[in-house]
């Protein structure tokens, strides 16, 4: 088995100029109906295979260790520092958190205290560090540090479902895809799965 990590849409541009590939899953909906779209995916194959939560991250040592997200009042810990998020101008993950902070009435207190990192892993290293008290990331990124901790898990209605969708190939819908595709859907790749943050049904 060949793995081929790259950012979902390389990947789904790879696919439709012929590169060789059994199942695309995708950290987006959007380029899953891309390829989907040009009829390039199984189409009864196509499902959300695993979800992600954003949440609020402290540095491990921080004196914060749960705060009220909606009272906003954890906003008051940031001073003179800032709002460690992925910029939403171009990244998923700061576009969730504006959506998010939006929703809960804060993006007017926070909007001009953003430290704008160029991805969510950036976001996360600046709380690494503790160069800002607060950041914003996916559970999972949270889940892989032990330099920082989660302080708040923020409502799933304030922003749109965070989803993982997978689907098999076109030309490549044989039976060794299949089984392994109804692994990644078993009892036992959940378990690994919400290991490492992600949320399953």
């Amino acid at each position: 088995m060949v793995f081929s990590f790259a950012s979902s849409s390389t990947l789904a541009k790879q696919i439709e100029e012929g590169a060789p590939a059994d199942l695309f899953v995708s950290a987006s909906n959007k380029w899953m109906k891309y390829l989907s779209d040009k009829n390039l995916t199984v189409k009864e194959t196509e499902k959300v295979l695993v979800g992600n939560e954003l949440v609020l991250i402290a540095p491990a040592n921080s004196a914060a260790n749960t705060v009220d997200l909606a009272k906003g009042e954890w906003i008051g810990g940031l001073k003179d520092s800032y709002l460690s998020v992925g910029d939403p101008a171009h990244v998923p993950a700061g576009q969730y958190a504006e959506e998010a902070l939006t929703k809960l009435n804060l993006w007017d207190q926070v909007k001009d205290k953003l430290a704008r990192a160029k991805d969510v892993r950036g976001a996360l290293a600046l709380v690494e560090r503790a160069e800002a008290p607060y950041g914003i990331v996916y559970s999972t990124d949270a889940k892989v540090s032990k330099a920082v901790k989660t302080v708040a898990v923020f409502p799933q209605d304030s922003y749109k479902a965070v989803e993982y969708p997978v689907a098999i190939l076109q030309e490549h819908d044989n039976a060794e895809t299949r089984a392994f595709l109804n692994y990644l859907q078993s009892d036992a790749a959940k378990k690994v799965f919400v290991e490492y943050g992600f949320s399953v049904k």
